[in-house]
């Protein structure tokens, strides 16, 4: 599919994820905005602005997730939103204001801002498996977690200090439903304010994204199956785990981070 002549959102385009979605939609023809916390920032920026294509086709945008219209300037003229901003950690101080808030008013600020442009066709959020899999059922691998699951916002507030399932075990956390309870929170939110403002919008709920090891040498063993389904209908191809583990041990090698 080519995206010559369109116009593409991507927000938190620094992110692991979204890094690789600005490179396919580069890759392809598009022109990208861009939304980073500090362009300024080469930390941030690099591995974007070398990407191929990114001299011509990249634009960079700062925004802010808890300022109303932030966004607006990246959203005007684009016909497609891939929202991924958003923050991931199981250690936070202040859940409100470092989970809760930036999930959730940041999620309705993108949103606000795709409801001013006619342009957007279509709103891809991305949300996490965090959000599906604490619905109160049972977890076993016999189970097949599809769209009709979701979490437990109830669940995930009378237990948010405490540990519950998860699609892996993070048993050295004991805030681990904060992170859930966000995700519950701003997916809710986002369906609603579509649905009411007639917004074409469909969500991905990664559970885990490959490359290098965290601190703890305990793998997280998935004990149940994901429904691919309606991934499927979108045309979505995965790659297998076996190619995706081979491909990062060559980017790593390559870059010089893992010697034989």
């Amino acid at each position: 599919m080519s995206g010559e002549g369109k116009t593409v959102c991507v927000t938190g385009g620094s992110g692991y994820i979204a890094s690789w979605i600005v490179k396919l939609l580069l890759q392809r023809g598009y022109t990208v905005k861009a939304s980073v916390r500090d362009p300024s920032d080469p930390k941030k920026t690099e591995h974007l602005i070398s990407l191929d294509g990114a001299k011509e086709r990249l634009h960079l945008f700062k925004a802010n997730l808890l300022e109303e219209g932030s966004f607006d300037a990246a959203v005007d003229g684009c016909v497609g939103v891939f929202h991924t901003a958003s923050p991931c950690t199981h250690t936070v101080k202040d859940p409100q204001a470092e989970l809760i808030d930036p999930a959730l008013k940041g999620t309705l600020n993108v949103l606000g801002s795709c409801g001013k442009y006619s342009s957007v066709k279509r709103v891809v959020l991305t949300s996490s498996a965090a959000a599906v899999v604490n619905a109160g059922r049972p977890l076993t691998p016999e189970v097949v977690v599809d769209e009709s699951w979701f979490s437990d916002q109830e669940l995930c507030e009378r237990n948010k200090n405490q540990h519950l399932e998860m699609p892996f075990q993070v048993e050295a956390y004991a805030e681990v439903l904060w992170y859930p309870l966000s995700k519950s929170l701003a997916e809710d939110a986002a369906w609603n304010f579509v649905k009411e403002k007639g917004i074409d919008m469909v969500t991905i709920n990664p559970a885990m994204v490959i490359g290098p090891l965290c601190e703890d040498d305990k793998p997280f063993m998935p004990t149940y199956q994901v429904s691919q389904e309606k991934a499927k209908t979108l045309r979505a191809d995965f790659i297998p785990l076996k190619q995706s583990i081979k491909e990062t041990v060559e980017s790593l090698k390559e870059k010089k981070l893992f010697i034989q």
